[in-house]
């Protein structure tokens, strides 16, 4: 009678070797460029055991971007909530974190609009973003500066909705702003990195009661 060829066991170290390396491998060519192979060979691994640990190369970016979405949240909820910062100096903050997060993650905002169009109230469940916005110490500074007419009157969220789509539409749009601006790599960095200072700038402008 044959024996059964028993099937490795799970190990969280090499789960995260995998995920290293998967994380590299998506950061230099892209999701489409990307194979299975060119991370096992990343990781050290032959390909039967990364199939082992994850099915496909799609179910290994999901989680990936789940996690990088998470953990960017996590540090983005302790800016917010900090006491002794004003809403201006978080302002600048949140942007340029989350400008150097997606500079680090360039495959995340086209995830995540995929994620919405397919499953939206998954992810919103995984991020929990209602909680760590809207119920955030950052947004009580903001209405309490409403109260005292230093900021014209209006929802929260059409604060929030400006700040963030103006850091993230041009790594949506970058293949056109890049192609409308004859812009190298390199050049579309340091053009991310203006719009550190930029950002934070014309969203004061824009808010402040004169």
């Amino acid at each position: 009678m044959k024996s059964k060829k028993a099937k490795p066991e799970v190990d969280s170290s090499t789960e995260e070797k995998i995920k290293n390396a998967a994380r590299t491998i998506f950061h230099k060519k892209g999701f489409a460029a990307t194979r299975t192979r060119d991370i096992a060979e990343e990781a050290g691994i032959n390909l039967a055991l990364l199939n082992y640990y994850f099915r496909s190369k799609e179910k290994l970016f999901d989680i990936i971007m789940v996690e990088s979405m998470q953990g960017f949240l996590k540090s983005v909820s302790m800016l917010l909530n900090k006491e002794d910062n004003t809403w201006e100096e978080k302002i600048e903050m949140f942007v340029s974190s989350y400008i150097d997060f997606l500079m680090g993650n360039p495959d995340l905002p086209l995830f995540v609009l995929s994620e919405l169009r397919s499953n939206p109230s998954a992810l919103i469940s995984k991020m929990n973003m209602k909680e760590l916005l809207m119920k955030s110490h950052f947004i009580k500074q903001f209405q309490e500066e409403m109260k005292k007419g230093k900021i014209a009157p209006m929802h929260p969220l059409h604060f929030l909705m400006n700040m963030v789509s103006m850091v993230i539409f041009p790594f949506i749009g970058k293949p056109i702003v890049s192609s409308i601006g004859d812009l190298k790599e390199q050049e579309f960095v340091e053009l991310m990195q203006q719009r550190k200072k930029l950002i934070p700038h014309w969203i004061k402008m824009m808010y402040k009661v004169k």
